[in-house]
């Protein structure tokens, strides 16, 4: 990784391989020319953009990887449509631009350069510069044409221009791979398949992905099964060993579930993975064993501080009736700081703490956390 105009550029391994194969391929001066002009140009290409959305505001950082370069940026603020678009034609626009300039300093006509006496450099800088700058602006994804008509389109059908546009990509690329194969333009089929990939890769991106089911949720099959057993062990298993980091699952238990999971669970309850023990104390919360839930969630927050873990403390200790600890505990989670806009909405909409809501020092917890967006 190296620093240039202020952006960070890495270069994958993909990208010296590319350039490699070009070199191998033609085994000629042309080949070292287009290898050259492809990284330079593509390195162009990318600052393009970069700079583009920089001037938005925005943080900007660029990859050179097989057969395409990247420049992701992070957004300050919300960006028009008009401002995107204009960050993905500054990257064609610059690679255009540029190599225009270098074909006429070379005595080359850009438009017409076989009309011109040429050379290897010559030719590979048409390639690598106006050429492939023009295709990149094919309107197709993943291409900057496609980003810049999806834009256009995204006024006119809002949240839905994306997949219309990868749609009328697939089928556009794969008309252009027939036409290209049946007119012997097969030189082009590399980059086709590429475009093909990737589109499909967003496409399939783009799906809502069904969310993994959790030990919680097998446990429940397992009870219905009749297979108490089973259940008690996929639990402990859960509880007892660190489990691989996932988040804290999205569980759709009833009382009645949650109380007979609860109940296959040896006393004292176990402890190991910070995850299923937030799940085990926010299950003793749901089904008001407070006493319990205050405990262990205490017990978890000794193992592992973190914000949530105090939260449900807190909870636990105003449902029953103990104002002083759940403040506490809420400050608690507060100083921990692994979750702001969790225990921001813990104090919003937590039911057993609308008895605290309104109190001065919760208020001040409140207002020095992140807001929930």
């Amino acid at each position: 990784m190296f620093r240039l105009l202020g952006f960070d550029v890495r270069v994958q391994s993909g990208f010296v391989m590319f350039m490699a194969l070009i070199v191998f391929l033609y085994r000629s001066p042309f080949g070292f020319w287009l290898a050259g002009s492809l990284a330079v140009l593509t390195l162009i290409h990318e600052l393009g953009h970069a700079v583009a959305a920089r001037r938005t505001g925005a943080h900007a950082e660029i990859s050179l990887g097989f057969l395409a370069g990247y420049a992701s940026y992070t957004p300050t603020r919300e960006l028009t449509r008009a401002e995107q678009a204009w960050i993905s034609f500054a990257g064609p626009f610059v690679h255009i631009g540029t190599s225009v300039a270098v074909l006429i300093a070379m005595g080359v006509n850009p438009i017409e350069p076989s009309s011109s006496p040429s050379s290897p450099a010559a030719a590979a800088i048409w390639w690598a510069g106006p050429a492939i700058g023009a295709m990149n602006l094919i309107p197709v994804l993943p291409l900057d044409g496609g980003n810049i008509v999806m834009y256009g389109l995204d006024r006119l059908v809002p949240g839905r221009a994306r997949r219309y546009m990868l749609y009328f990509s697939i089928a556009a690329t794969l008309t252009g791979a027939v036409v290209m194969v049946g007119t012997g333009y097969r030189g082009f089929v590399l980059f086709i398949g590429f475009l093909l990939v990737t589109q499909l890769q967003m496409l399939n991106a783009g799906k809502p992905q069904k969310a993994p089911r959790s030990v919680w949720d097998d446990a429940v099959t397992a009870l219905k099964a009749d297979k108490q057993a089973r259940a008690r062990r996929m639990l402990l298993a859960a509880l007892s060993h660190p489990q691989p980091a996932a988040g804290v699952p999205d569980l759709t238990l009833t009382a009645t579930e949650a109380a007979a999971l609860i109940d296959l669970l040896p006393n004292p309850l176990p402890y190991g993975d910070p995850g299923n023990e937030y799940v085990l104390a926010h299950l003793l919360l749901t089904t008001r064993r407070y006493d319990d839930a205050a405990h262990y969630a205490a017990g978890s927050f000794d193992r592992t501080p973190n914000t949530l873990s105090a939260a449900i403390v807190a909870r636990a200790a105003a449902a029953l009736g103990d104002q002083a600890t759940a403040i506490g505990w809420l400050q608690t989670g507060a100083d921990v700081g692994t979750s702001a806009a969790g225990l921001a909405t813990t104090i919003d909409r937590a039911p057993e703490l609308s008895n605290v809501r309104s109190h001065p020092s919760v208020v001040a917890i409140r207002r020095s956390l992140t807001p929930v967006t």
